[in-house]
């Protein structure tokens, strides 16, 4: 079910003695990786609590149409905009007439009319209410539209009776709905980068720097979430906002950056492209130091080496499987690079010329050189980072698979 990673999914619940099944249901694509919304009708509400589905999805649960505060929060357009699939189960048999009829007079029925994402359901009944020919009619008109339909199941029921008419089982729903999904090329792995500068204190108002701007950094964690993976980007002070289905972890020096780094541990790939500060002072003033105007010669800092973080990952007992670095150089790129590449062990390094005007630092174009083991070498042509961005996880993914 790996193709869940980072989806998101509104859970519909209907009225039905299924509903109970619904706990369940909610924890199986948590477990898959999905995010979790729920939206009950009122009927829904006679069967199970909604706090109980609040507590195993970590979302408030959605109900009412009309509700002003469920409004300013995420009403049902933006609940309809954040959906990747819609997922219904249990679907009752009023539940389809009323999705047939196209009618929208609940929250669940006008977020499923307002939704452009893919619609599941998962019909639950008693064995002759499925059979009437009336439900018949349904179904096959939500078939026609698109609508896809888990079950249901055949076997006995809460009513005593016995055929067709059980919701399926929760594992089987969650295994369906995955198959909603193309899978990704990183779907179920765990994906680790660090991004931006750092900065190391001198005083309390002055540190040591650089002109990293995170973007490319930004862009690969994008472009990894889009392949499905779980992404935890460790960002240095920049001024980007997080991309979507990312972790975020702020940092600001070299040291914050390691710690985060180790604690993110286990890692199928760890990105490293921030630019981390090499040196910092060996120590830095408590209050903030003033000019010394007797002192014509200047200010004598003491710098001592900030860690190496990729090395130190990539000799990790937990070591991510691909540790891929990055040399943002000015002169002799790539010998510079791979002596790099080979030096710290990885499996692949990214090399670009940041003295070239338009691309590099602060920029939102680039053009590389990837370099792998084998020290051949892939040229992409300048485009913009999030191009870039994709390109580059498509190689990794690919060794990765290889």
């Amino acid at each position: 079910m790996q193709s869940l990673f980072n989806k998101q999914v509104v859970l519909g619940v209907s009225g039905g003695i299924a509903a109970y099944k619904s706990a369940e249901l909610i924890r199986r694509l948590r477990d898959a990786g999905a995010e979790v919304r729920v939206v009950m009708t009122n009927a829904a509400r006679e069967f199970i609590t909604p706090l109980t589905l609040q507590a195993l999805s970590g979302h408030p649960v959605h109900g009412d149409l009309l509700d002003p505060e469920a409004e300013a929060a995420m009403g049902h357009i933006e609940l309809a905009r954040w959906a990747d699939l819609v997922l219904i189960a249990p679907a009752t048999a009023d539940l389809m007439a009323r999705l047939a009829q196209g009618r929208g007079d609940d929250l669940l029925t006008t977020l499923v009319l307002a939704t452009d994402a893919p619609i599941a359901i998962a019909p639950a009944m008693n064995q002759a209410m499925w059979r009437d020919a009336a439900t018949q009619h349904n179904l096959t008109q939500l078939l026609e539209r698109g609508v896809k339909v888990f079950g249901p199941g055949d076997g006995g029921q809460a009513c005593g009776d016995v055929g067709p008419g059980r919701m399926l089982e929760p594992t089987d729903i969650a295994a369906r709905a995955s198959d909603c999904f193309e899978r990704g090329l990183l779907s179920g792995r765990h994906v680790l980068i660090n991004a931006g500068p750092t900065r190391e204190a001198i005083d309390p108002v002055r540190y040591i720097s650089n002109h990293s701007s995170g973007k490319m950094g930004f862009a690969l964690a994008e472009a990894a979430a889009e392949a499905g993976a779980r992404v935890t980007l460790v960002a240095g002070p920049v001024n980007l906002p997080t991309p979507a289905r990312v972790q975020r972890i702020d940092v600001t020096s070299a040291q914050d950056m390691l710690d985060a780094c180790l604690a993110a541990l286990p890692a199928d790939i760890f990105i490293a492209s921030a630019a981390v500060a090499d040196y910092r002072p060996a120590s830095a003033a408590d209050q903030k130091m003033k000019k010394d105007t007797a002192n014509e010669d200047g200010l004598t800092l003491t710098l001592v080496r900030n860690p190496d973080i990729l090395a130190t990952l990539a000799e990790h007992s937990q070591r991510p499987d691909c540790c891929v670095g990055f040399a943002a150089e000015t002169h002799d790129v790539l010998n510079y690079a791979a002596d790099k590449l080979q030096r710290k062990k990885l499996d692949l390094i990214v090399a670009n010329d940041v003295s070239q005007s338009g691309i590099g630092f602060n920029s939102d174009d680039n053009a590389v050189t990837l370099i792998d083991r084998q020290l051949e070498r892939c040229s992409l042509p300048q485009a913009s980072k999030q191009k870039l961005a994709r390109q580059i996880i498509a190689r990794i993914a690919g060794q990765l698979n290889h």
